[in-house]
């Protein structure tokens, strides 16, 4: 995408006011997290009585959710541009692996014992920090897990002039399983500076065989 199609995308991002935004573990991986823990460390499994989950002192105004079933990413910040960094991870992750989020003073929710269960998630994100409006801003894989669970309410979506055939090019959802089509309504239609056509889509339930 262009310098002006990505200026584009930011300020279309704020024009939704939105309270926070959420992504998988590889988008914040290649794009925000300082660096990843070692296969040897995510391994290390807990089978103990349930946790707590952990909200950081402190009142930010807008957050960036992590879906990080393993604990994966080790953060040294719980800053992301202003926005308060909050892990969503499974119930088994270790006890050190929460005292490094703790000691960062960064956030988690537990939602779900192998993987993180997004509807427990999006939940207890409302219940812990009030948030009503989240954008979905991950890759075709968190993309189409929450589509596949009914959590979208709205499909944004950006054009930009440029044509990629190449296999393997990464598509806006992709899901391992079943994923029913799903029925899309347009809303509007908008050209952009830069060549870019913003369609705006709410999202229906999915079409029957």
């Amino acid at each position: 995408m262009s310098a002006e199609g990505r200026r584009q995308y930011e300020l279309l991002h704020d024009t939704y006011d939105a309270q926070g935004w959420l992504c998988g573990r590889a988008t914040m991986e290649q794009h925000f997290a300082q660096h990843t823990r070692s296969d040897e460390e995510v391994a290390q499994h807990y089978d103990g009585a349930p946790r707590d989950d952990f909200v950081a002192p402190g009142a930010p105004e807008s957050f960036a959710f992590a879906v990080d079933s393993h604990g994966r990413l080790a953060w040294d910040s719980n800053d992301i541009d202003g926005d308060h960094v909050v892990a969503l991870l499974a119930t088994h992750v270790s006890n050190e692996y929460l005292a490094h989020l703790r000691d960062r003073r960064v956030s988690y929710l537990l939602a779900g014992d192998d993987e993180v269960e997004l509807s427990v998630a999006l939940k207890k994100i409302g219940q812990r920090f009030g948030v009503r409006t989240l954008m979905l801003e991950g890759g075709g894989r968190i993309n189409g897990s929450m589509l596949r669970e009914g959590l979208i309410d709205e499909l944004s979506v950006l054009i930009a002039p440029v044509v990629d055939g190449r296999i393997g090019t990464p598509a806006v959802m992709d899901v391992a399983g079943d994923l029913a089509p799903q029925s899309l309504v347009l809303e509007s239609v908008e050209q952009r500076p830069g060549q870019v056509l913003w369609l705006r889509y709410r999202v229906q339930a999915p079409v029957k065989p």
